[in-house]
């Protein structure tokens, strides 16, 4: 699984010029869902998302978890975070879940993130979408968590 996180100062999903999902400052998490990707990493990056401290105290310092600041968040599915671009140059998304367990999954982890962050709004799983961002900082950071493989 692997997350793009952006703190934002505002955010919107749009669908066809219909405003799907909208959030004032918080954090905009594009999410990519691996085939061998289950519960555990949602619940692992939910938890990572929602406590990073990636907003300014009030000395400036990143010391604030979106939790702190009352922020809220943007959970959008974006299944070519999967690409693989290490050959030719078309990407290659074979490692990318399958639409019914990417929804699962993506179902999934915005509980998760319901459980830490009072406010989650997100996009429609596997639609065309516009999304619509100021990055606040900017701040943009990169998380993944592979599944353990089992002996």
């Amino acid at each position: 699984m692997k997350v793009v996180l952006q703190r934002v100062k505002q955010c919107a999903v749009t669908i066809d010029g219909t405003v799907v999902g909208r959030i004032g400052p918080g954090i905009l998490i594009l999410l990519g869902i691996d085939l061998n990707d289950a519960p555990e990493q949602a619940d692992y990056l939910a938890e990572k998302c929602a406590f990073l401290r990636i907003f300014s105290d009030d000395e400036g310092k990143m010391n604030r978890c979106v939790i702190d600041t009352g922020g809220e968040a943007l959970v959008v599915s974006q299944f070519t975070l999967l690409g693989d671009c290490s050959r030719g140059r078309r990407p290659s998304f074979t490692q990318a879940a399958g639409p019914e367990k990417g929804k699962e999954l993506y179902d999934y982890f915005v509980s998760a993130m319901r459980r830490h962050v009072s406010r989650v709004e997100t996009g429609v799983f596997g639609a065309m979408m516009d999304v619509e961002l100021v990055n606040d900082g900017p701040v943009t950071l990169i998380l993944e968590k592979q599944r353990e493989a089992h002996p």
